[in-house]
């Protein structure tokens, strides 16, 4: 609450418009009759003045009451609603030169009684509108900054914690041999499927990919419409890319990367709880399928934890994909990196942006290869992010299948916003953070592999990053 004050930060001593009261003047000493000047004429006697009452006091008059009333004026002049009330024709007259002529009673009367001289009587002062001072008030406000204080700590304290179990997290030293296993992913941009590359772009790519461990590319052929329909032309030069790839990269696979917004958290989008929908969805995969590729790679997003949609629609999938003898693979949120942190998140922010350990290995059985969308984490420093890197790597070994293939994703990206500053998340702090999470938790696990996001931002850096510190030595996938 604001209080009274003047520029210099003290109370207003004298508010504009307010003037002191008259001063009370005593009757003059003077025998009863009519005065006779030196001319001989006769004058009147001056009118009784009223004496002051306790509310005409000065505007600087000071004491405990005057500043509670200051300081309870909301705004930073005085209330309007407190000041007297301006003189005016009809009113009590202030000044005694204006005073009403006295009649022959009052005349002859020095001292006349007050009870029956209206004259006599003292104005009425104005109400008062503002509320008398509540001494509890300033009680109130010390327990409010007391419990936002203690409501603050109790947020920081466990973030605090969370972060120096990161920064611990990413120290030591990598086991040796945790290195590539040869199941290496890149995602591509929609140039190669609609018609912007060339041969020659393909032959770039394999000069990029040789002695990597890259062994599948999902390249970005949706997105899906909203009713889970594909339109044929969001892929048209699939069949020649395909073609091209296993010219040039045998052995390297081509998935058709397919996804779309869900409507979780916006009134638009993709409504897995609608059976036509899913039902739509299995046959785009048919399509693409149907196109050359070799697998389909699902990124639906957001996707909340514990949505059971989701699961019933990788059922199906699964069960078409390896009908047609092709890879079941998806793009996963990243896991709780506290206990039931998605909800906290999802109840404060309505984004719950983490899934729960136990939900992320139920998709997990469900796939033949996971990634980890293992950036956007808002960390502010490489260490924090790669001792954050470090405790997903190990989360999602705890619960992924020995058949599933786990990939965790490294930023070929640079952008800076709110979830990722560049400065921060970079290759060589991921690339270390997986090894020091594959050397803690399984150092010998063979389907495991990195996932690089995304080709057309990637600069020579990343690739050099993640040839020198993951892709030394690839060893031949079984």
């Amino acid at each position: 609450m604001n209080e009274a004050r003047g520029d210099d930060g003290h109370a207003d001593e004298n508010p504009a418009g307010q003037k002191p009261a008259p001063a009370a003047q005593a009757p003059e000493s003077r025998p009863p009759g009519p005065n006779t000047d030196h001319t001989g004429t006769t004058t009147p006697p001056p009118p009784p003045q009223p004496k002051p009452t306790p509310d005409a006091v000065p505007a600087s008059a000071s004491g405990p009451d005057s500043d509670l009333k200051r300081a309870q004026a909301p705004g930073s002049g005085p209330d309007p609603d407190s000041q007297p009330e301006p003189a005016s024709a009809s009113g009590p007259p202030s000044d005694p030169a204006r005073a009403p002529k006295p009649t022959p009673d009052t005349a002859s009367d020095p001292d006349p009684d007050p009870a029956s001289d209206p004259a006599a009587i003292p104005p009425t002062p104005p109400a008062q509108d503002t509320p008398p001072a509540s001494p509890s008030r300033p009680r109130k406000r010390r327990i409010l900054r007391r419990l936002l204080g203690a409501l603050l700590a109790l947020l920081l304290v466990p973030l605090l914690t969370a972060e120096s179990a990161l920064w611990v997290n990413y120290t030591g030293d990598p086991a040796p041999g945790t290195r590539t296993r040869g199941r290496d992913a890149l995602w591509l941009g929609h140039a190669w499927v609609d018609g912007r590359k060339t041969e020659r772009d393909v032959r770039d790519l394999a000069r990029r990919l040789r002695d990597t461990g890259i062994r599948d590319l999902y390249v970005h052929s949706g997105p899906l419409e909203h009713d889970g329909t594909l339109p044929a032309s969001a892929y048209r030069k699939a069949r020649w890319f395909t073609a091209a790839v296993h010219r040039e990269i045998p052995g390297v696979r081509v998935q058709a990367w397919l996804g779309d917004v869900l409507a979780t958290e916006t009134p638009d989008g993709l409504r897995l709880e609608r059976a036509a929908t899913r039902t739509a969805i299995l046959a785009s995969t048919r399509a693409v399928l149907d196109a050359g590729f070799q697998g389909a790679h699902f990124d639906l997003e957001p996707l909340h934890s514990g949505d059971r949609n989701y699961l019933a629609l990788l059922d199906d999938l699964r069960d078409l994909t390896h009908a047609r003898g092709a890879v079941l693979s998806v793009a996963a949120h990243q896991i709780d990196p506290l206990p039931a942190f998605h909800s906290f998140w999802g109840t404060t922010t309505g984004h719950p942006k983490w899934w729960s350990q136990a939900y992320f290995g139920q998709v997990a059985r469900r796939v033949d290869q996971i990634a980890v969308m293992s950036y956007d984490t808002m960390q502010p420093s490489q260490s924090l992010y790669g001792g954050y890197v470090a405790q997903q790597t190990s989360l999602a070994l705890e619960v992924t299948p020995d058949g599933t293939d786990l990939l965790m994703g490294l930023p070929f990206y640079h952008e800076n916003r709110f979830g990722h500053w560049a400065h921060a998340e970079t290759v060589p702090a991921a690339v270390r953070g997986v090894r020091l999470g594959l050397s803690r938790t399984d150092a010998d696990r063979a389907r495991f592999g990195v996932a690089l996001y995304v080709d057309f931002a990637a600069t020579e850096a990343d690739w050099r990053a993640y040839r020198d510190g993951w892709a030394a030595t690839p060893p031949t996938a079984s």
